[in-house]
């Protein structure tokens, strides 16, 4: 059975002008021709995302959406209209958010988090941002230490509240922040520290550099914000040492110097490195 708003792995059926049909059960989708890869013919496999065309025709692509139904997402507002707003979602044909489901009225150029659903009455893949009926801590699918998926929800006097697998709520605390960080933001993470009531505590990179801390701790942060490189070193200039990391040219030498004692970076010619792990 065909699943719209996810992708299908369907059999290629016949070839016509404009495009191949695939195999539904029925008389078959269209995959118009634009979006069929070279040298395919009747009885080849592909793995197409399926949803309805602005005639309400239920279509295939091999575009990629920027998420799929069950996920939860950053979009940008490209129109909106008295009924709703529309968002790009990566497909020639934007998601619509039905003014019901947002919270304030969207405007164009937003970014806005959303969770793409199905619309009951249409059946038509649709977008929603009251998302938080979506979100709980009540039965964790997350332990301390786990690698997780993050997405920056909202500013708070403590840091940001941040989405965790599309499933739960955390905090990333100002002082766990080495780099610019701005509502709708995705990013890797791990799981800091699970505390009472399983409220979350989360922090960027990866959980074996958790041991590090103070000064230490911010230039692993900012070497794993700037691709595992950093062109710093103890010739570099005070100034500009302090400029980057806002610490003296003497803090800097001795965060790296435990840096490189436990293993974690390596000291190059032009700068410092991640040690890649094996």
């Amino acid at each position: 059975m065909v699943k719209v708003g996810q992708y299908n792995t369907l059999k290629v059926l016949r070839a016509v002008d404009f495009g191949v049909f695939l195999d539904d059960g029925n008389e078959g989708i269209l995959l118009p021709k634009r979006f069929v890869p070279p040298g395919i013919k009747p009885g080849d496999e592909l793995t197409v995302f399926v949803y309805h065309d602005s005639e309400d025709r239920i279509i295939a692509t091999t575009q990629k959406p920027l998420g799929v139904v069950g996920d939860i997402v950053p979009l940008k507002v490209v129109s909106v209209t008295n009924q709703g707003a529309f968002l790009d979602w990566g497909l020639m044909k934007d998601i619509f958010v039905p003014r019901t489901k947002q919270l304030m009225q969207m405007r164009v150029g937003g970014i806005y988090i959303v969770k793409i659903y199905i619309d009951e009455q249409t059946g038509r893949v649709a977008a929603t941002e009251k998302i938080e009926s979506f979100l709980s801590n009540d039965t964790l699918t997350v332990k301390e230490k786990d690698l997780v998926d993050l997405i920056v929800y909202r500013r708070t006097d403590i840091g940001y509240v941040v989405i965790i697998n599309g499933l739960h709520t955390g905090v990333l605390h100002f002082s766990d922040i080495y780099r610019d960080i701005h509502v709708g933001l995705q990013m890797k993470g791990y799981i800091k520290t699970i505390r009472e009531e399983n409220k979350i505590d989360v922090a960027l990179g990866e959980p074996g550099y958790a041991r590090v801390g103070g000064e230490a701790g911010k230039v692993l942060s900012l070497l794993e914000a700037n691709g595992g490189f950093l062109p710093y070193h103890d010739k570099s200039d005070p100034d500009d040492i302090y400029s980057f990391f806002s610490m003296s040219k003497k803090t800097f030498k001795m965060a790296v110097g435990t840096l490189f004692r436990q293993r974690l970076i390596n000291i190059k010619e032009h700068g410092i490195e991640l040690v890649k792990p094996s």
